[in-house]
């Protein structure tokens, strides 16, 4: 069961305000009528651009991960490659892509989206595109912005479900991707 189109809910915006400008954070007030005619006078929408994600396993089964630092939970973490769609590019495809190669310089191997996603539907406008790229292969180094600390790991499967297990994987867009990997391919 998918809808492709958004349902009519019958709320209006009554009034809009951007409070806040940033090029990571985004945050826009409406005033809203409900169908019922009842009013919320504040409710808070965080603007994001698309993100991506990318689950990536190796010819030999290895799964593709970063670790890195992350300042929100103030901890080292593993995840899947991952990133903003950037204007530039032409589809979240090609973002997946893209952040692939930065942020680990593996490439090629067959890709098709996977899953979308959103962190939040009660609160944030964007989605995630969960891309899984079958047969990567080291194809150049790493091209990281000056922003960003990571390293790379290759991952057999019982180290990925390990870490599901013991809910060590904290990005919860990342989780769902391997747990539908999981499933779909009976491996649990």
């Amino acid at each position: 069961m998918q809808n492709d189109e958004k349902e009519k809910s019958g709320w209006q915006v009554t009034d809009s305000e951007y409070l806040f400008r940033r090029p990571w954070l985004t945050v826009r007030r409406d005033r809203l009528r409900l169908p019922n005619g009842n009013e919320i006078p504040e409710y808070y929408v965080l603007e994001y651009p698309d993100w991506v994600n990318v689950l990536a396993v190796t010819p030999d089964q290895k799964f593709v991960f970063v670790r890195q630092y992350r300042h929100g939970l103030g901890l080292t973490a593993f995840e899947l490659c991952a990133g903003v769609c950037e204007k530039e590019d032409s589809s979240p495809l090609e973002s997946a892509q893209r952040e692939l190669w930065e942020e680990t310089g593996y490439g090629n191997g067959t890709w098709q989206e996977y899953m979308v996603l959103s962190a939040n539907p009660s609160a944030t406008n964007n989605l995630t595109h969960c891309f899984l790229a079958t047969g990567v292969e080291p194809v150049s180094t790493q091209h990281l912005e000056p922003t960003e600390d990571l390293t790379v790991h290759l991952l057999s499967l019982d180290e990925v479900k390990t870490l599901l297990r013991e809910d060590a994987i904290k990005q919860a867009l990342h989780a769902a991707s391997l747990w539908k990997y999981m499933a779909e391919n009976k491996l649990w």
